[in-house]
């Protein structure tokens, strides 16, 4: 690939970014490295945030470019699944205190597309909220999402609630976010973070066995 779609993304060029997702969509290329570049474009403006360069209106503002070109490769990702039956469920939900869902829901639709049955709990979610859909969904896989400091404690009293539960020991605890590392994964009692969607996938297929 070309860059031009990260680059035209990271810049928030947003007609720009659209018109050459749809034309390299027309010319054949793979949507899945179109995909790939546009958390490259996600990558830069992550980056731009933590220099000061961009601001919280410009994390927005890439997130709904973002989901407009996800909604163009949506149905070209679809069409590319060989089975229609579920992997397995994957839990999944930004935690209580964080309003973010630009990551989350790139990993939702990534899971989605790969096969997976999603229970998407949506932002600011309490720990009680994830327990009551590990219970009721049967599900063996959760993930964790938070862009902010404070949302790693939220993750931590998450896993702590599905220890109290008594469901713990038959779940998989993923988290993903803007700092989240091996450190924090640590910290929170998880069981692995991911640094992007397609590892959130492979994850979900391991533990499920997908």
């Amino acid at each position: 690939m070309s860059g031009e779609l990260a680059k035209r993304l990271a810049d928030l060029k947003e007609e720009e970014a659209v018109a050459f997702v749809e034309k390299a969509l027309a010319e054949g290329t793979d949507p899945m490295d179109l995909l790939a570049e546009a958390r490259e474009g996600m990558m830069t403006v992550g980056s731009r945030f933590a220099e000061e360069e961009y601001f919280i209106p410009d994390l927005i503002y890439s997130g709904a470019i973002l989901k407009r070109i996800v909604s163009i490769l949506e149905p070209h990702l679809k069409e590319e699944q060989t089975s229609g039956e579920s992997k397995g469920k994957v839990v999944i939900g930004t935690v209580a205190g964080d309003i973010h869902d630009i990551g989350k829901d790139l990993v939702v639709f990534m899971l989605d597309v790969s096969g997976f049955e999603v229970l998407d709990l949506g932002i600011d979610v309490p720990e009680a909220k994830f327990v009551d859909a590990v219970r009721e969904s049967g599900s063996k896989v959760v993930g964790l999402s938070g862009f902010l400091t404070p949302a790693f404690d939220s993750m931590k009293r998450t896993v702590e609630a599905l220890r109290e539960a008594g469901l713990r020991d038959d779940v998989k605890v993923m988290i993903g976010g803007g700092q989240v590392d091996d450190r924090i994964r640590g910290y929170t009692g998880a069981d692995a973070y991911g640094k992007d969607a397609m590892e959130a996938v492979h994850l979900a297929e391991q533990w499920i066995g997908g």
